[in-house]
Order: C-alpha cells, then sequence, then structure tokens
C-alpha cells in the first residue's frame, strides 16, 4: 500500500515536471506482408542458430533480402501516392 502511494506520487510529478512522451507515427506503408517476412526471417535465424549449414545461411540471406525489398517499394509506393 506505501509502495503503491509513493509509486503514484513519482509518476505524478513526473509527469508535471517533464511532461508526456509522445509515441512514434504509425507507419503507413507497413502492413501484415511486411510483417509476415520479418516474422519468417526471425523463424529462418532461429533455424540457423540451431543448425548452420550451408542451406539455413542462404535461406536467412534471401529472406532478408526479399523482405527488404519488399518494405523498400512499399515505401516508395506510399511516398509516390502521397506526392501525387
Amino acid at each position: 500500500m506505501a509502495w503503491e502511494n509513493i509509486k503514484d506520487h513519482i509518476k505524478t510529478s513526473a509527469k508535471g515536471r517533464l511532461g508526456l512522451h509522445e509515441l512514434k507515427q504509425h507507419i503507413p506503408w507497413f502492413d501484415e506482408d511486411c510483417s509476415g517476412f520479418i516474422d519468417q526471417r526471425k523463424q529462418a535465424k532461429m533455424q540457423w542458430l540451431h543448425d548452420a549449414n550451408q542451406s539455413n545461411v542462404d535461406n536467412l540471406n534471401n529472406l532478408g533480402r526479399e523482405g527488404s525489398k519488399y518494405s523498400r517499394n512499399k515505401r516508395k509506393e506510399h511516398l509516390r501516392a502521397k506526392i501525387d
């Protein structure tokens, strides 16, 4: 109970002095496919960590390239649409 009081007073004081931290804006071009590429790459990395053979290395590199290419193109499309 005492700890909750102290914690609340610290938070209130910090908000009054420092203000609230603004969160970053959502990236509008980032979609489920981008997230899927990230998840696939994470799985490939875990597979590579368990068994570091050449096919796992190639798979990891290919997924990284594909994901970067896809997200780069999505970002460019979004910027082009925004400019137009």
